[in-house]
């Protein structure tokens, strides 16, 4: 049953449905501001009753009428309990853990956690501060404690069912977008900078509805008049109008639109719309002083006195009171209106009180006001509640209740349904992966023919690879013949995943290599006047003419990276949402992630899925110069990063994070960063160094023996490295495949080699991206010098050194790569002193880490293992100029790397151990006596839990 389609009871039932959840709205808030557990000195709990009030007729008209199951809404963040307690009238709170709608008592117990901890053996569900997705009430309801974002989310979450339903998916076809955004919210600029979009791409199923309550946080609004030319309300509305959007401004309820056909009625309605500021009509509202409100109507114009005689003083105060947000069916009226244009959206100015029904309404201060116990015994009052039952739902059989057990039984029915759609959906994706032999472990890119290349142009390959493959099974129509896409095996492996690839960009998708995935592949309304050009342009440009046939898999963008990100993250969420994994692959200018860093961490709290390429990054883009270089340390929940040296790395982790994604193995990393570059390097570069580890040499011929450098004199049992068969290249690809999906892998790897002596010559060189060639170079002088340094790719920061890689304690850095803090001892040189101790020199392995961005991408290896270590990172601004060029200003380079190597190395030697010889005595009893030393892991408390 659609909302058109439900019986709808009088104005009065829905009144009283409202009032109730008014109450219970502010008896939430107070429950939370008056725990017994509260502890001195704790921070204010708080809450937004006056907010909520604002607001409590609009979402009664949204949830009571106007809104269906299917439809999703996002809300401002300080109305939640609102949602929550009109959720609690419908009995639609849900134990998504054991698929069970929760009783009558379990209802109104969550109504008591409005701000709880979610303690386990106190609550089995809280309430955030603000609408979360752990709420039992988030079925289609956005996260919303980002104000400004989730709006702009909700339309393309509404993008991305039209673009599902195009191409030939099955989602529900009635979704409607809803949301409300606060008057003061609507400044932020992520709202304005998606407006045009929405209309161009003409979506009609959404609709903004702003809380106009002339006030926001610090007070009153008091936005210039004579600046604006208009009241703010009349600004958003030419705004919107402007940006291509329908307005509806919801200014006055029933009762002053009967008095405005009264003889003096128009000169009143021309008062309330032109004579009275935003300002000056808050302080009427907070004084309530009917002479002044005559005489300043009269000073307007004295056509109004007509009217003003008949009216009586209450009557005339509510007639300020009654602003069309606090009206129902005028509301009713225009959020139904709202959602019936297909192509165009709408936004309703529903003008309201903030605080309305509360004695703090239209105060300048009322934003944090709470009532206090005597006004709460009054509002539950009114409702015909009491503390004794302050969340009691309408007894059986009265109207309310009959209406709210429909809404009840057609929201569970359609929740239901919509689950079973989205695993049906699942399961199809899954079986249809299975059934063509699983995702390969490579898209497989030919590389024979590109020896020098970079990893920006192997992802626009994988892309354009991708996105073919994905739109084989609908062929492009182009000048009216069909042109059908053959695959070969691999490749329809790779159909069933690959059908769910999409491409997005903020106006860098040429210049990031994406050309052949947006070639007449541009996704929108279809613009039938522009597919046959009278210009004959011979220009090599890819096709942007939108289209919305079914073979189109690129999302174009403006310069607005905000609302890429956020279309991102909704095409990302999909998945959750309908069952349908889509794979969105964002690409923008690593610099400019920052620009929309809000958006990125609102994706990654939401649960979305999808790779974003920030490419080119770090310094590599030098020729940009010194605006296009600073690399951030990006370290949030749910969040993958990468940096890829090699090309087929690149294709090695998006296979990866696609097969993750298909199979919901992704947990805790469903969002993929990976960082890209333009700086093209030697591809042999791999295998040539791979070739050269004893750990990859055929032990039968290696014997135990040492490897000394290809050219160096070998002497006894030792012999020339080139000179003792590797392993096959396909056995060496796989075994750095693992180790790159782990974190890292060692590219030069000294151990084994004839003089490598820990605690003595041996550095660990950790690099990143780019500058390995450096590193490489660095290693090379070292070894001129007796030094032996090894160098360690890092693939993944997250994974080896950050949130990933703390879950299992650093395992593949410290076992995998074999990276330690052993204290390796030597005799000392020093005599022994006057104590008789004997000194031995004790040192570490140390380490160097080297990146072109900040130093917090890499500091932390040297605290994890414990050693020293010295970081080599972007300190300062760049320069234009070449990448050598730039990184010998940053000291970056070869050399730089070598001297911070013989730094350290320097500092470690003057690490000395000193023990006496009753002490080395002591030792050699315990050893012979076979006493075991003591862990500490014995000594101490048993932990309650493993990590999270």
């Amino acid at each position: 049953m659609s909302s058109k389609q439900r019986p709808r009871p009088s104005t009065a039932v829905l009144e009283s449905i409202v009032g109730r959840a008014f109450a219970q709205t502010m008896a939430m808030i107070h429950v939370a501001n008056n725990r017994k557990e509260k502890r001195r000195g704790d921070p204010k709990v708080g809450g937004h009753p006056a907010s909520c009030a604002s607001s409590i007729h609009v979402l009664g008209a949204l949830h009571l009428v106007a809104r269906g199951v299917h439809d999703y809404v996002c809300c401002k963040p300080h109305a939640a309990p609102v949602d929550h307690a009109f959720h609690h009238a419908m009995q639609v709170f849900r134990d998504e853990k054991s698929d069970t709608w929760l009783d009558e008592e379990a209802s109104k117990a969550v109504m008591y956690t409005l701000r709880a901890f979610p303690e386990p053996d106190i609550h089995s569900h809280v309430f955030q501060s603000y609408h979360a997705r752990t709420d039992p009430d988030s079925f289609h309801f956005l996260p919303s404690g980002s104000v400004g974002i989730p709006p702009v989310v909700s339309v393309y979450l509404a993008l991305a069912h039209r673009y599902a339903r195009d191409h030939g998916y099955e989602v529900p076809p009635d979704a409607h977008f809803w949301s409300l955004i606060g008057d003061s919210e609507f400044r932020e600029g992520s709202l304005l900078e998606a407006l045009p979009d929405v209309a161009e791409r003409q979506l009609g199923n959404v609709t903004w509805i702003i809380d106009y309550n002339r006030q926001n946080l610090d007070g009153t609004r008091i936005p210039n008049q004579r600046g604006l030319r208009s009241s703010d309300c009349e600004r958003i509305e030419r705004t919107a109008l402007a940006n291509g959007w329908r307005v509806i401004q919801v200014r006055h309820g029933r009762y002053r639109r009967e008095l405005f056909t009264r003889p003096g009625g128009e000169a009143l309605q021309r008062y309330f719309e032109q004579g009275v500021t935003d300002y000056e009509y808050q302080m009427l509202l907070y004084r309530r002083d009917a002479a002044d409100l005559r005489r300043r109507v009269l000073a307007h114009s004295n056509e109004a006195k007509p009217l003003l005689d008949a009216l009586k003083d209450e009557e005339l105060l509510r007639a300020l009171d009654d602003v069309g947000g606090h009206c129902l069916e005028t509301l009713i009226e225009a959020l139904e209106r709202s959602r019936l244009d297909p192509e165009e959206p709408f936004l309703v100015i529903a003008h309201t009180i903030k605080g309305w029904n509360l004695r703090s309404a239209a105060h300048p201060a009322n934003h944090s006001t709470l009532p206090g116990n005597e006004e709460m015994d009054e509002i539950l009052k009114r409702a015909g509640l009491s503390w004794d039952d302050p969340f009691a739902r309408f007894a059986d059989g009265t109207p309310e209740a009959k209406y709210l057990a429909t809404l009840r039984d057609e929201y569970r029915t359609g929740i239901v349904e919509h689950h079973e759609l989205r695993e049906r959906n699942r399961d199809k994706v899954r079986d249809a992966i299975v059934d063509s032999g699983g995702i390969p472990e490579t898209i497989g890119i030919d590389l024979s023919l590109f020896p020098m290349t970079h990893t920006q142009w192997m992802w626009g390959q994988l892309a354009a690879k991708l996105v073919r493959v994905g739109s084989a099974s609908q062929p492009i129509t182009d000048g009216g013949e069909e042109q059908q896409i053959e695959l070969n095996e691999t490749e329809a492996r790779w159909a069933p995943a690959a059908q769910f690839v999409l491409t997005l960009s903020p106006d860098v998708g040429t210049s990031t290599n994406i050309s052949p995935a947006m070639d007449k592949r541009i996704y929108g309304p279809d613009v039938e006047q522009y597919k046959a050009p009278e210009f004959d342009l011979q220009v090599r440009h890819p096709g942007l003419v939108t289209s919305d046939d079914p073979w189109t898999r690129h999302i174009r963008f403006e310069i607005a990276e905000a609302n890429c990100m956020s279309a991102m993250g909704a095409f990302g969420r999909m998945a959750h949402y309908t069952g349908l994994p889509f794979f969105p692959m964002m690409t923008v200018y690593d610099f400019f992630i920052k620009r929309a860093l809000d958006q990125l961490y609102y994706n990654l709290y939401w649960g979305s899925e999808f790779v974003l390429m920030g490419t080119p990054s770090g310094v590599t883009l030098s020729p940009e110069g010194a605006q296009h270089s600073w690399k951030s340390d990006i370290q949030i929940p749910n969040l993958i990063t990468w940096e890829p040296v090699f090309a087929l790395e690149m294709d090695w982790i998006l296979a990866d994070a696609m097969r993750r994604q298909m199979m919901d193995e992704n947990e805790g990393r469903r969002g993929v960063l990976i960082r890209a570059v333009t700086r093209s390097i030697p591809q042999n570069l791999l295998l040539e160094n791979m070739r050269r580890q004893a750990r990859f040499k055929r032990e039968g011929e290696l014997g135990g023996r040492l490897l000394v450098p290809k050219g160096t004199a070998a002497g006894d049992g030792e012999v020339d490295e080139s000179e003792v068969p590797a392993w096959s290249d396909s056995e060496l690809l796989e075994a750095v495949r693992e180790e790159c999906l782990a974190g890292g892998y060692r590219l030069v790897d000294r151990r084994g080699y004839a003089g490598y002596e820990p605690g003595d010559n041996v550095v660990n060189v950790f690099a990143m991206g780019s500058v390995v060639t450096e590193a490489l170079d660095a290693a090379a002088k070292l070894l001129e010098r007796g030094v032996l340094a090894n160098v360690i790719v890092i693939s993944s920061p997250e994974l080896l050194l950050g949130i990933l890689g703390d879950k299992d304690d650093y395992r593949h850095l410290r076992e995998g790569l074999e990276v330690n803090g052993d204290l390796h001892l030597a005799p000392s040189t020093e005599v022994t002193d006057e104590a008789e101790l004997v000194s031995l020199a004790g040192r570490r392995v140390p380490c160097v880490a080297v990146c072109d961005g900040e130093a917090g991408l890499l500091d932390n290896i040297g605290s994890i293992v414990g050693v020293r270590q010295v970081t080599l990172a972007v300190r300062k601004f760049t320069k234009c100029g070449r990448p050598d060029q730039v990184y010998r200003y940053l000291g970056l380079d070869g050399d730089a790397i070598a001297e911070a190597c013989g730094e350290v190395l320097s500092r470690t030697a003057l690490e000395d151990l000193r023990l006496s010889p009753a002490m080395l005595a002591k030792l050699a009893e315990r050893e012979a006596s076979g006493s075991a030393v003591q862990d500490w892991r014995e000594l101490w408390p048993a932990p309650r839990g493993g990590r999270s």
